[in-house]
């Protein structure tokens, strides 16, 4: 079973992180969701956070992981908010699935194909020597060179907890991670659709989500709306948490 963090009375809502991430990212988008009234189930795939590691690994099974999910909680007519791959688990899972969901919010990722991009990122973390045992300063000055970006380090910073006193390790699985990259950017299949209201929401810095996805969106979710954010990159509901929360509760009310 997955590791969830659940807040709030009301209508179901399920909250899916991005690849390296978890379900404490968005814990302080839970507690402004349940205090619109919804209850709020903040999830960790498998592989990450909290949640079980599996040699096992990809949208599919993710999918089903969420199903299974649902049906251990007795939820149904849930509305989903999945964010980059937690995107493209929400997009399977809704399409897969559609009489079990109401609404869903995609944030920041399309139903295309994406080539392998997390490169460095993967470096990094695979330059990481956890025998030598580093202390949180040390594992940062590690990953620096391959990740400059102070943001994109202090994300993935978050993985790391003490297994023991001195022994800090990542909590998400990256011998599989190394293995499995290319199941990140599959495209959802052309057979794969959802009539109920959608919501894709970018940012308007991002390349994720293009002008010209527009057509391939629409031919799996025509009953869709795009939101862009202004001034905001991938992470938009990190950059801009005022206006996504807003955007995206008025949709979902």
């Amino acid at each position: 079973m997955l590791h969830s963090r659940i807040e709030g009375e009301g209508k179901p809502l399920l909250i899916i992180h991005g690849f390296l991430g978890m379900s404490d990212n968005w814990k302080s988008f839970g507690s402004l969701y349940a205090a619109e009234g919804f209850q709020v189930h903040l999830l960790d795939l498998r592989n990450h956070g909290k949640s079980f590691h599996s040699d096992e690994f990809n949208y599919t099974i993710m999918a089903n992981d969420i199903l299974r999910y649902c049906q251990h909680y007795n939820l149904s007519n849930v509305s989903i908010i999945g964010h980059s791959m937690g995107g493209k688990v929400a997009m399977l899972f809704a399409t897969t699935y559609p009489e079990m969901v109401e609404k869903l919010i995609v944030a920041d990722i399309g139903p295309k194909y994406y080539p392998p991009h997390h490169q460095d990122i993967l470096a990094g973390l695979n330059a990481v020597d956890f025998t030598s045992k580093p202390d949180r300063t040390m594992v940062e000055e590690t990953l620096y060179p391959f990740i400059p970006d102070f943001g994109t380090r202090q994300f993935l910073m978050k993985n790391l907890y003490w297994i023991e006193p001195g022994q800090l390790a990542f909590r998400f699985n990256l011998p599989v991670f190394n293995t499995k990259i290319e199941t990140i950017g599959e495209a959802l299949s052309s057979e794969n659709h959802f009539d109920k209201p959608t919501m894709f929401i970018r940012g308007g810095n991002s390349k994720y989500i293009l002008d010209s996805d527009v057509v391939n969106i629409k031919q799996h979710f025509p009953n869709f709306k795009l939101v862009t954010i202004p001034n905001v990159g991938h992470w938009l509901h990190a950059e801009n948490p005022k206006l996504f929360f807003e955007e995206t509760s008025r949709f979902l009310k």
